[in-house]
């Protein structure tokens, strides 16, 4: 018996990353899972070859998750398919960093667009569905500099932030109806951008983390799992940091 055994999961941006580390731990645990990117090239084929693996259904859909009504038809097209949709992770996400002095209009519009504004409207999809059903987990891919910021990722921080902050007004308003929220806030997790980076700054943000390693996107797979999962059925409007106590 999986913990999420019967359950439908969407998971956005899960071609690559942790949003496919989500999606792999979700099948293990008995989920069908539909994943959803901006194109549908030969990485997400691989990911739905692996979740399909598990033996349970799994289809990848190309979606711009951004579009308002781009995301509405993929949603619908999504529940015709699959039945019912008990689960959101809201992983899609971009970074065009730089100094708030230098940061153009376009890389402010663009990262709000897609880290925010796709949950925006995956939520505002999804929602009625999850009124009939009586029921659903919404979790929100945040991010430690939502919480505590960071030095030239003004947009970046500003659209992980407004991911909790959505997180806690939805639990709110849809705790009546059996909808839970929550956001997960990773700290420095090892990925091949983090693992690219020089030595000597990987060495300084590992020395910031009282548990000295970085964190793995297996790591964040089983806080979601856990967040998506009747375990967690009076856990609403949380943020979970997993970070290594990096930031307590």
């Amino acid at each position: 018996m999986g913990l999420l055994d019967g359950k439908v999961a969407l998971v956005t941006g899960a071609a690559r990353g942790i949003g496919k580390a989500i999606a792999l731990k979700f099948a293990a645990e008995g989920a069908d899972v539909a994943i959803t990117d901006l194109v549908i090239n030969e990485a997400a084929e691989e990911t739905v070859a692996e979740i399909g693996a598990y033996g349970h259904k799994v289809r990848a859909y190309a979606s711009n998750a951004a579009d308002f009504e781009e995301t509405h038809k993929v949603v619908e097209q999504i529940h015709a398919e699959f039945g019912h949709i008990d689960i959101l992770i809201n992983n899609a996400g971009i970074t065009k960093d730089g100094l708030m002095i230098k940061m153009t209009e376009q890389q402010w519009d663009a990262v709000l667009a897609v880290n925010l504004k796709s949950a925006f409207n995956f939520i505002h999809a999804l929602t009625p569905i999850m009124m009939r059903q009586k029921g659903g987990s919404i979790v929100n891919m945040s991010s430690v500099v939502g919480v505590h910021g960071n030095a030239c990722q003004c947009n970046y921080a500003a659209s992980k932030a407004g991911l909790i902050a959505l997180a806690k007004s939805i639990s709110q308003e849809m705790g009546r109806k059996g909808i839970r929220a929550n956001a997960i806030a990773p700290g420095f997790i090892d990925t091949p951008m983090t693992m690219a980076l020089p030595e000597d700054v990987r060495k300084g943000w590992l020395e910031k983390i009282p548990l000295r390693r970085g964190g793995t996107v297996e790591d964040i797979a089983n806080v979601a799992t856990f967040l998506a999962s009747d375990m967690s059925s009076y856990v609403s409007g949380q943020v979970i940091e997993v970070d290594g106590g990096m930031n307590m």
